[in-house]
């Protein structure tokens, strides 16, 4: 099987399984808690993590050192910090106080308004974090050009789209949202992962021109800092409940381990 031909495939795969795992909860209208589902996203969470540090980071080190080392020296390492602060500030605006159920609760009318009106937001933003996320992951399958990572990152990426789009389905249930804007909503979602193979491997061949090493360098630092956000307060964030076992949030942290081991031999091997 050729790469272009896998990467087509895992295109269409990731695409229905975003839809797929959407419409559970769009027609029960409830959520429930799947252990093995926290598990597989712990795996993926793992390999995004071990994506970051064993391969965008060093690659986009690497291509900023050979362009100019003096006015890049530290170029890699800003931009993926600085991805990493824009997401946390990002999800610092979706964690908005919970509306107000009740008048008599709140000290004025207009502050009630005021947490509505907030906690409406909550679920765009989401919507917004998770598409950058999608567009980002889904260029790096597509810029890739080793069979076996992208392999690793296509499971990665439908383990993950598997929980996001579960779990963004329910959070715009919770708020309440019409369900044809839901719909909606999750068919486009769906659509950006595919879109972002598609931009990735226009990019991959541009990479040739001056220009188009900028900006593969830029983004393997972009995709660093989304990849590491992701695995880790993201991660901890959405994927946290209160009734796991200590047990369990070991075997969770051993299938995040075991998914960054998996990304660095995978390095040491090419």
């Amino acid at each position: 099987m050729t790469l272009l031909l896998y990467k087509i495939i895992a295109g269409c795969l990731i695409f229905l399984t975003t839809l797929t795992t959407a419409l559970y909860p769009l027609l029960k209208k409830s959520v429930k808690h799947i252990q093995s589902v926290e598990l597989s996203e712990a795996f993926a969470s793992g390999i995004f993590l071990g994506m970051a540090f064993f391969h965008m980071l060093p690659d986009a080190i690497r291509a900023f050192s050979h362009l100019d080392h003096m006015k890049t020296q530290l170029a890699p390492e800003i931009i993926c910090l600085g991805t990493f602060l824009l997401f946390l500030f990002l999800e610092r605006l979706s964690a908005a106080p919970k509306p107000c159920h009740h008048e008599h609760t709140c000290h004025t009318t207009s502050t009630s308004s005021q947490h509505h009106h907030t906690a409406y937001s909550i679920p765009y933003m989401l919507v917004i974090i998770l598409m950058i996320h999608a567009l980002v992951e889904g260029a790096a399958l597509g810029i890739g050009v080793v069979l076996s990572e992208a392999i690793m990152l296509s499971i990665a990426i439908i383990a993950h789209k598997g929980s996001e789009s579960f779990a963004l389905c329910i959070a715009m249930l919770k708020h309440h949202l019409p369900q044809q804007r839901i719909i909606m909503i999750l068919l486009f979602f769906a659509c950006i992962t595919p879109l972002g193979i598609g931009l990735g491997a226009i990019v991959d061949t541009w990479t040739h021109a001056t220009y188009g090493q900028w900006t593969l360098a830029s983004y393997n630092a972009f995709a660093a800092g989304t990849f590491l956000y992701m695995s880790t307060l993201h991660h901890i964030r959405f994927h946290q409940h209160a009734e796991e076992s200590a047990d369990f949030q070991l075997k969770e942290l051993g299938f995040l381990a075991l998914g960054v081991v998996m990304m660095g031999v995978l390095a040491v091997w090419h």
